[in-house]
C-alpha cells in the first residue's frame, strides 16, 4: 500500500530538506512541495497567499493521481484541522494510507525561539524571501507562536501523529529520527 507522507511544523524546521532526502533514498517518491508548486505559478511573489491557495488543490490532484505508482512526501505546514483532513481524505480516497508527522524544535517551544530558527534559515528555495516577509508582516514571533499552539493541539488531537524532533544543525540525527518513527 501506498502512503503520502505529510510533514508538517513550523517554517524553517527542515520539512523540505528532509522531503527530499526521504524521496532520494526512496526511489519513486514523490516530493511534493507545495511551496515550490506556487513558483510555476505567474505572479506568484505579488500574490504568494492566493496562489497558494489555488495550489493546494493541485497538489491534492497531484497527489491523488501518483499514490497508484508511489509513495508521496509533502513538506508543508498545515495548522488549520480542516486542511489537514482533506489530504488525509485525498489518501483514503486512494486506497492509501495517512501518515502525519510534525517536525518540533524541542528548543522552540515559544514563538520568539522558532523565530530565532526561522531567521537563521539558509538555502536557495526561491519562496524564503517572501515567506520571510510575509511572517514579519504577520506579526512575526507571535505569529510563529501562534502556530507553536496550532501544531501542538493538532498533535493533541490526532493521537495517530507522529512527533520527531528537528535538532538545528543536525540534519543527520533528525533523519534518523524520522526514519525510525516511520518505520
Amino acid at each position: 500500500m501506498t502512503r503520502p507522507v505529510l510533514l508538517n511544523g513550523l517554517p524553517g524546521v527542515g520539512k523540505s530538506t528532509l522531503a527530499r532526502r526521504w524521496a532520494a533514498e526512496r526511489p519513486g517518491t514523490l516530493v511534493c512541495d507545495i511551496d515550490l508548486l506556487r513558483t510555476w505559478v505567474g505572479g506568484w511573489r505579488t500574490s504568494f497567499v492566493e496562489v497558494g491557495a489555488a495550489v493546494r488543490p493541485a497538489a491534492q490532484g497531484l497527489i491523488a493521481g501518483y499514490l497508484a505508482a508511489g509513495d508521496v512526501v509533502l513538506p508543508q505546514l498545515i495548522a488549520d484541522p480542516g486542511e489537514l483532513d482533506a489530504f488525509a481524505e485525498v489518501a483514503r480516497g486512494a486506497g492509501a494510507s495517512f501518515q502525519h508527522v510534525v517536525l518540533r524544535d524541542p528548543s522552540a517551544r515559544t514563538g520568539r525561539a522558532a523565530g530565532e530558527r526561522f531567521r537563521r534559515r539558509s538555502g536557495d528555495d526561491p519562496w524564503h524571501d517572501e515567506v520571510r516577509r510575509l511572517v514579519a508582516e504577520a506579526g512575526g514571533d507571535a505569529l510563529l507562536g501562534d502556530y507553536v499552539r496550532r501544531l501542538s493541539a493538532l498533535v493533541e488531537d490526532r493521537p495517530g501523529t507522529l512527533v520527531v524532533d528537528s535538532v538545528e544543525g543536525d540534519e543527520g540525527t533528525t533523519y534518523a529520527a524520522l526514519v525510525a518513527a516511520l518505520a
